[in-house]
């Protein structure tokens, strides 16, 4: 961490700066207007003043230019943190839809074993459960092969 030089030394007025500039960010958000801001009261205050006058132009692109940038790659984190969820949030629902299959199948072919073994037909069974007599006589262990 910097730590304040002397009064006026040259740390002391970018720390001042960087500090005024913080300031004028959480007013403004990362606006043209808030650098703008941060040098005109920089300028006020002598923090800078000889370098802000002569490259005023200068430090303002540069510091829309880093505005630019850190938008830029907020926006990418942010497109590449939802794609990620989405393809997660895809891959859990596909997960789960194959386990409720899987849990669906086991209590149709335990319903078919419980209904056969109570003497239902087969055809009857099929029926119920809404599956082709084929898979119910597979489930049972009749199918021929």
């Amino acid at each position: 961490m910097i730590y304040d030089g002397e009064k006026g030394d040259i740390i002391n007025q970018y720390v001042t700066f960087t500090k005024i500039y913080n300031d004028q960010i959480k007013l403004h958000g990362r606006t043209r207007k808030a650098v703008w801001e941060t040098i005109h009261i920089c300028r006020n205050q002598d923090v800078l003043k000889e370098y802000l006058e002569q490259r005023e132009k200068e430090v303002v692109d540069i510091m829309m230019t880093l505005f630019d940038d850190e938008y830029i790659l907020r926006t990418y984190i942010a497109s590449e943190v939802k794609e990620a969820s989405e393809k997660a949030a895809k891959k859990a629902a596909k997960k789960a839809a194959k386990e409720a299959e899987k849990e669906a199948v086991k209590k149709a072919m335990s319903a078919a074993k419980k209904l056969y073994e109570k003497g239902t037909s087969v055809e009857d069974i099929a029926e119920v459960l809404e599956v082709p007599a084929e898979k119910i006589k597979e489930w049972l262990g009749l199918a021929e092969g």
